[in-house]
């Protein structure tokens, strides 16, 4: 059975000071995030994930949401030229992380802007949200480097909310999931799944049918119940302060060991 890897970040001591750019802004208690992100990481491991964490980020309050630094594709690693200059400093340790691992290293040049946060993988399709964190040129540069690896590349419309995984996931059988108000275009997906919270729409597919999601969304761990899968709940409420969700807390790294 090939190894399971997921990279993660601890949370700084700036946490508090991240972005905040759809949402009205609310304290964050960062003792209580730290134990949030350590019970994160250990719904992880009891599903059989190997945790990497990539070196700290002090002085970045954002840097805890690493999958915004990277998208891999295969052993493919595509690293991220934020959309938010001041979240650039973030991406040379998760760099690092990568390169440990020997997988190929790609990279976002100016003047492209790419959040991962804004890449959906649903088997070989990745939808690219184009907003305000992931630019044109950023689309374009992405394809170079995936589509002759055999991803199909598809861009859709972000204008509600921060990335395109703030509004969506999807589900292991590929059926995109999100809570309507948030979607710019259901229609861009092949099959959608409205989902009764905000929260709701976000899950880490953990192996085995199990996601990994907010407690916050218990109306639609109820509904993914309903469908046969086993939500494994844990509480992100200090990060969804700053629009942070379960899939920003970690990158799958799987792929490379398939």
């Amino acid at each position: 059975m090939p190894s399971k890897h997921a990279l993660v970040r601890r949370p700084g001591p700036r946490l508090a000071e991240g972005l905040v750019t759809h949402i009205e802004r609310h304290p964050v208690d960062p003792v209580l995030a730290l134990r949030q992100w350590e019970a994160y990481v250990q719904v992880l491991r009891d599903h059989g994930w190997h945790t990497v964490e990539a070196d700290p980020a002090d002085d970045c309050p954002d840097a805890v949401f690493v999958e915004d630094a990277v998208v891999m594709f295969r052993n493919v690693a595509l690293l991220a030229r934020p959309g938010a200059g001041v979240r650039r400093a973030e991406v040379p340790g998760v760099r690092a992380a990568v390169e440990a691992f020997g997988c190929s290293v790609n990279e976002i040049r100016e003047p492209g802007t790419l959040d991962g946060g804004d890449v959906l993988k649903v088997g070989d399709t990745l939808y690219v949200g184009r907003g305000g964190r992931t630019n044109a040129e950023g689309i374009r540069q992405l394809r170079a480097v995936f589509e002759p690896l055999g991803a199909r590349v598809i861009a859709v419309p972000v204008s509600r909310v921060l990335h395109l995984k703030s509004a969506v996931t999807a589900l292991p059988d590929g059926t995109v999931i999100g809570h309507p108000p948030l979607v710019d275009d259901p229609a861009a997906f092949t099959r959608f799944l409205p989902v009764p919270e905000e929260s709701g729409s976000h899950v880490v597919l953990l192996g085995g049918g199990t996601l990994l999601m907010a407690a916050s969304a218990p109306r639609s761990a109820e509904l993914f119940t309903d469908l046969g899968y086993q939500p494994a709940v844990v509480d992100i409420s200090e990060f969804e302060k700053l629009e942070g969700c379960v899939t920003c807390l970690s990158v799958r790294l799987r792929g490379l060991y398939a």
